[in-house]
């Protein structure tokens, strides 16, 4: 029989792709050529945690290693964002510009940043043809360290195949934002007319651009200001299939509600899934099939931000919608009340016929655990509304299930009558309690971090 050492590459690299990360690293330190064969599985996701291990990892680790990168977290910051530093942003984005310079391969990026960037940093994207999701994400305070939107449109659409695109916390420029002047309340980006123009969006480097992305099909925005209305009127060139809206914690409301909304009538024809921060109060435009601009959405989720006594209100607003699937999360301490909101929609839809959300067949229940022990009264009271919940969906032929509180029952077979077909799957879980499922061996799960 062939030994180790002399069996094909291709084969080597085959058989380290079954293994788990502990017997990668095992079978790595046996002798050199296993460690040239690991190369590809230890180096296919790499987190590097700070600028501090940014550096050491550019300054230990061969750049040949580097194009098996197909998954990187990078941190450009201090391990300590607050402490005074003598590193610039040149310093920063150079480190930034050779790592991914060197990772051809790179499919999936998430940047994690405290301020603002040179705009150089933009020079590596346009070679990044494999890369389509990306996640830019500003880890520190906007009144202090904002980062410009000009920069991450400009890396954004720098991309030549960007399909996948998540910002958290991006600040408006004042270039493009000159009703925002003198408002002590909203932070603004100033000095950033050095990001350069783009070849597609030229200087209109604003968030609204995003959408004269011709790749893009899924778009998060979450803690940023989205009160541009040039949401309304730029040219849209993508066909968005996901759509996930946060709310700027800086505006009111009804000042965020009338921005989704605003951005919902201008993406929705061809969007199939729309997560949703805020409430929905304009039933002429989204309620009924042949206005609502959303034709396509089948799936709806409700963040655990969201107000739940608007929760009957917003999802009788969407009923124009084709939706299939609901899905809700919530904290723990609203679990009654998500409940009884939903026993509340129910309600409505035998009152207004089948033909209200009838294409709905899920409805999904999850819990975000609070930090603290309920209770027995509390995790009594929640199995409680839980199982009323389910007892409701029984009574109405309908299926449904119920995980974490209530009592688990078998599913109840729904109507015959395709007209009449509703099919409820209520699940609520504790999603931060519960206990990880252990690894399987031969999981191709591949990661490194570095400290």
């Amino acid at each position: 029989m062939a030994s180790w050492t002399s069996i094909p590459t291709e084969l080597k690299l085959f058989v380290v792709s079954l293994l788990s990360v502990d017997d990668v690293d095992a079978l790595a330190k046996t002798n050199q050529a296993s460690y040239q064969a690991c190369v590809p599985a230890r180096f296919r996701s790499i987190k590097l945690s700070d600028f501090t291990a940014l550096c050491r990892f550019l300054e230990n680790v061969p750049r040949s290693y580097c194009t098996s990168i197909e998954t990187l977290e990078l941190t450009t910051h201090d391990e300590d964002i607050f402490a005074p530093t003598h590193v610039s942003l040149r310093e920063r984005s150079d480190a930034v510009i050779a790592l991914l310079a060197a990772c051809p391969r790179l499919s999936s990026l998430n940047l994690r940043v405290a301020g603002s960037l040179d705009p150089v940093v933009v020079t590596p994207f346009p070679s990044l043809f494999n890369l389509k999701q990306l996640s830019i994400s500003n880890v520190s305070t906007e009144d202090t360290s904002p980062l410009s939107e000009r920069l991450a449109v400009a890396i954004a659409a720098s991309c030549k195949n960007l399909q996948d695109l998540s910002l958290d916390r991006i600040t408006r420029s004042e270039l493009h934002a000159p009703e925002l002047q003198g408002v002590p309340y909203i932070p603004l980006v100033r000095g950033d007319t050095d990001v350069p123009d783009h070849p597609l969006l030229g200087s209109d480097l604003r968030l609204p651009s995003l959408l004269r992305i011709p790749t893009l099909r899924k778009l998060t925005i979450r803690d940023t200001h989205l009160g541009d209305e040039h949401w309304s009127t730029t040219p849209i060139a993508c066909r968005l299939e996901v759509l996930d809206l946060g709310s700027c914690y800086h505006e009111n409301e009804d000042f965020n509600r009338t921005c989704t909304e605003r951005i919902m009538a201008a993406v929705g024809p061809t969007v199939d899934e729309f997560s949703l921060t805020t409430a929905v109060s304009n039933p002429k435009l989204f309620a009924k099939p042949s206005e609502t601009p959303l034709q396509k959405l089948r799936k709806l989720h409700i963040t655990p931000f969201f107000p739940v006594d608007s929760v009957v209100e917003t999802i009788s607003n969407l009923a124009g919608s084709p939706i299939e699937t609901l899905s809700m999360q919530c904290y723990e301490d609203d679990v009654v009340d998500v409940c009884t909101a939903l026993e509340e929609f129910l309600a409505i839809k035998i009152e207004r016929g089948s033909e209200f959300y009838e294409k709905l067949k899920r409805i999904d229940v999850s819990v975000t655990a609070a930090g603290y022990s309920a209770t027995e009264e509390e995790v009594e009271e929640r199995k409680k509304a839980a199982k009323r919940l389910q007892d409701f969906c029984r009574q109405l032929r309908l299926s449904s299930g119920v995980e974490g509180y209530g009592i688990p029952q078998r599913p109840v077979a729904s109507s015959r009558r395709a007209s009449m077909s509703f099919a409820v799957e209520v699940g609520v879980c504790a999603t931060k309690t519960a206990s990880p499922a252990p690894t399987p061996r031969n999981a191709k799960v591949r990661s490194m971090t570095i400290y």
